[in-house]
């Protein structure tokens, strides 16, 4: 059987009406035009599928199971319609976010907050992008944007700039440390560093700092949570780095001291990358506006 979108909604109108006149008129067809496509549709399933001398006109056992059917898929049909429509309009689709930085949780909540609040119809997903590879993921359009300070060249996918971010040092106020003005490379030589449990070149500490000056913590101890991270500064249990956002609470806290990574201090730049064909979406040029504005607020709080 060839059955069409069309059949299923005579088949319905006509058990909605009772009877052919009306269901054409439901129809805005003529009753001959129905009459035809009933034929049509029962010479293809070779059975009848209303029983034409009951008043009203009624459906046959066949005709019901059919009705079962157009009552399932018509709704479904007009669902898909209604959602193409939004995704036409830009008021609907997808935002899965994959995460290349693991403090980026700290400041995307909040945008996320807001951003639900004018795009409730946007399915929104967050990954851990540091669990996969998160750029290829983005160019086969399993994710939707990946958060990054490390930009790459590659082919329809653009490197949005969100904004810029110092990587501070964080220590006990009774750490040795805390007398100093600002922090080099060698004074982790003898310390024990706190970070988050991601690879080294993903770690500002690392790429920006103790790599290129091939300079080695006494030991590193991998932390996932950023509470536990200061809990364990606090303590003078090691030392951290990171993002100043992050630490935006603990500035004024008598327990941390934070200071600048060298004397000119690191300026990183947080990045969105999305393909570039999805930027001009409604609702993804508010998420990037969004995720420009937010931080800087934060900060400012």
């Amino acid at each position: 059987m060839h059955v069409e979108l069309r059949h299923l909604r005579t088949i319905k109108a006509i058990h909605e009406a009772g009877g052919l006149a009306r269901a054409a008129d439901l129809l805005n067809i003529t009753q001959s035009a129905l009459s035809h496509q009933v034929k049509g549709l029962e010479d293809q399933a070779g059975m009848e599928l209303f029983v034409r001398r009951s008043k009203p006109l009624k459906l046959s056992a066949a005709g019901l199971r059919m009705l079962r059917t157009a009552e399932r898929v018509l709704p479904e049909m007009a669902a898909l319609e209604e959602e193409f429509s939004g995704l036409r309009a830009g008021k609907s689709g997808r935002l899965h976010i994959a995460i290349e930085c693991h403090a980026c949780f700290e400041w995307l909540f909040p945008v996320l907050e807001e951003f639900r609040k004018a795009w409730s119809d946007v399915d929104v997903d967050i990954r851990p992008g540091l669990a996969f590879d998160a750029m290829p993921a983005l160019w086969k359009e399993e994710v939707d944007v990946v958060i990054s300070s490390d930009p790459e060249d590659m082919d329809g996918v653009t490197f949005n700039p969100l904004f810029d971010y110092a990587p501070v040092f964080v220590a006990s106020s009774r750490h040795p440390l805390a007398e100093k003005e600002y922090v080099e490379a060698e004074d982790f030589r003898g310390e024990v560093l706190i970070t988050y449990p991601v690879e080294r070149s993903k770690l500002d500490v690392f790429s920006q700092l103790l790599t290129p000056a091939k300079v080695e913590p006494r030991s590193v101890r991998q932390v996932e949570l950023t509470a536990v991270i200061l809990l364990l500064v606090a303590s003078n249990r090691g030392v951290a780095v990171l993002p100043d956002w992050v630490v935006r609470e603990v500035r004024y806290n008598s327990d941390y001291v934070t200071r600048p990574i060298t004397q000119a201090g690191i300026t990183r730049r947080l990045f969105a990358a999305t393909r570039s064909d999805d930027i001009e979406k409604p609702f993804m040029a508010h998420f990037l506006r969004l995720a420009r504005t937010v931080p800087v607020r934060l900060q400012r709080g």
